[in-house]
């Protein structure tokens, strides 16, 4: 089962919070998302355990558990969807997210 782990801290690395999901079961990975540019740590991830019931039980422990001070927020991963907005400028030039008028 695929975990997503959020609100890590920026200093944590992934043997860190892949020995704090270990206490629960197998962990076949551990990944951190970095900023690609800077390389640091945006403060999620994701971490895979083959067994259901393990995966099940570790989000159930550790979610809202504080590692290095911080709340984790743990859960399982949704699957990521081909479709997403992300706004951004269109080819005239213009912000889509900010172009849109009320009156």
């Amino acid at each position: 089962m695929n975990i997503y782990v959020g609100n890590i801290s920026r200093e944590s690395s992934e043997n860190e919070v892949k020995q704090v999901f270990e206490e629960y079961g197998e962990v076949t990975s551990c990944k951190l998302i970095k900023d690609k540019f800077t390389g640091v740590s945006k403060g999620f991830g994701f971490v895979e355990m083959p067994n259901k019931e393990q995966a099940d039980n570790a989000i159930k422990n550790l979610d809202g558990k504080k590692i290095e001070g911080r709340a984790m927020s743990v859960a399982e991963a949704k699957p990521r969807t081909e479709n997403r907005k992300t706004g951004g400028y269109n080819k005239y030039g213009n912000n889509n997210n900010m172009n849109k008028r009320r009156y």
